[in-house]
């Protein structure tokens, strides 16, 4: 499954997509766009997180404004740490530590969102334990609580008590008794973040109407992956046997003194029988094999992805291979089933991140607020410009659009350098001003005044 998965993930990104403020290059909020987008690698969490929705169903991220060095530790140790200056993080959170909270009446939209999770810290034991026990530290669990509202972020912590094992789904659950609440330790509880919107944000697989839960890539496939996995148990049976088989032949057969033994099994016959030989018997391989064809197959058709995708087939080559289609446009049609796939979560995903940008845009300008040297602009809500992940033919491109201008210029140098290399605006204008210096120094410029300057004689 694995590869299944991470196919619409390549597909998605691995072209990366460009982000544009709209308000042209050069422009502040150009700058902080891309600097947000580079500094959180973007790009990369966007693939991990559509593998990982496959698996799961849901993924979430989360935007905040903080120093993006860990120096805790240094500071343990005693030493002096490095500074670091706050910048807006867009960093993905694990499913399973998110409960968001839904509005009265709503089944898609979040009043809040909850991300808590068990932090084990080590404190020192008591006297009696040290001197029965020989034990000087103790693990001690707490429950940290990250509760995100429209406005604000409350940190909350609680110690948890009685711990136990739920067994009941035939999997050890540690479950545990919420205890008094404590100090989180942090400087404040409540953080107002300046924005209306709840700063995490959620990226199903693929949705319906009446849940908010996603709906993972491989839910509608375990009883296909069940099937195969036990045809592929039975073929390796059935070939284990094939490989071992029993032997006949007459009952006082001597070979020294010994008798024949074939496969740890002998059966004995009269000297009238036949020639001593090899039991064997109709499996039905054939059989075996067209139905787990079938079953591939199956699993393909559910995924929709072509199995041709992976440069190779693996049931008789259904759907063909691939390979029979040379120009863009067949190989798109050719690719609709994953390309329809590829659209469904990138609709999420596009959704998402930009209002994780945006609400990153935001946080800074209000952290910032009043702060002497920090250049204020507009928070902007981005525009992601996606690739298809099929490789575009450059010239094919290039007549169609030369045909449809009648020969006049489509791309400025800026913007075809951005959709040819992948690069930002700002890249892509460093390389458009190397290249007029290359001309103004290959061909060099004179200034025509030269020519109606008097020369004395």
């Amino acid at each position: 499954m694995d590869i299944l998965l991470t196919k619409p993930a390549d597909l998605l990104t691995g072209e990366p997509p460009t982000f544009e403020a709209g308000t042209g290059p050069g422009t502040r909020e150009q700058e902080r766009l891309d600097s947000i987008v580079e500094e959180n690698d973007i790009t990369q969490m966007m693939h991990e997180l559509v593998i990982g929705g496959g698996y799961r169903g849901d993924s979430w991220i989360k935007t905040y404004y903080a120093p993006r060095a860990d120096v805790s530790e240094t500071e343990a140790l005693g030493l002096t740490a490095p500074e670091s200056n706050p910048e807006p993080i867009i960093e993905a959170v694990p499913a399973n530590i998110v409960f968001p909270e839904l509005s009265v009446g709503s089944r898609k939209k979040f009043k809040a969102v909850n991300i808590a999770w068990v932090e084990w810290v080590e404190e020192p034991t008591g006297i009696l334990q040290r001197w029965i026990l020989g034990r000087y530290v103790n693990a001690t669990p707490y429950l940290v609580v990250e509760r995100h509202v429209p406005g604000y972020i409350l940190y909350e912590r609680y110690k948890l008590e009685s711990p136990t094992v739920n067994t009941k789904w035939d999997v050890p659950i540690s479950v545990y008794t919420i205890g008094e609440k404590v100090p989180t330790g942090r400087e404040e509880d409540v953080v107002a973040t300046g924005t209306a919107r709840i700063l995490a944000h959620h990226i199903p697989y693929k949705s319906v109407d009446d849940r908010w839960e996603g709906i993972s890539g491989i839910e509608k496939l375990e009883s296909v992956l069940s099937a195969i996995n036990e045809r592929l148990a039975q073929i390796d049976y059935i070939l284990w046997k094939h490989s071992d088989p029993w032997m006949y032949g007459p009952e006082d057969l001597d070979d020294g003194g010994d008798k024949v033994r074939g496969g740890g099994r002998y059966i004995p016959l009269s000297k009238d029988d036949p020639t001593p030989g090899y039991l064997t018997w109709d499996s039905q391989l054939d059989g075996a094999f067209k139905e787990l064809d079938i079953l591939l197959g199956l699993v393909y058709q559910m995924s929709e992805t072509p199995q041709w995708l992976f440069g190779t087939t693996l049931a008789n080559d259904k759907g063909g291979t691939g390979t029979s289609h040379t120009d863009s446009g067949a190989i798109k049609a050719r690719f609709m089933p994953i390309l329809a796939k590829v659209n469904r979560i990138r609709a999420h995903v596009d959704r998402a991140f930009r209002d994780a940008i945006w609400t990153a845009m935001q946080l800074e300008n209000y952290a910032n607020k009043d702060v002497e040297g920090f250049e204020p602009y507009e928070p902007i809500y981005p525009v992601i410009n996606w690739r298809d992940g099929i490789p575009q033919d450059p010239k094919e491109a290039a007549e169609v659009a030369q045909i449809r201008t009648g020969g006049k210029p489509t791309q400025s140098v800026a913007d075809a350098i951005k959709e040819l290399d992948g690069v930002s605006d700002a890249q892509a204008q460093e390389i458009v001003k190397r290249i007029d210096d290359d001309e103004q120094r290959v061909s060099g410029t004179v200034d025509g005044s030269i020519f109606n300057a008097e020369v004395d004689e």
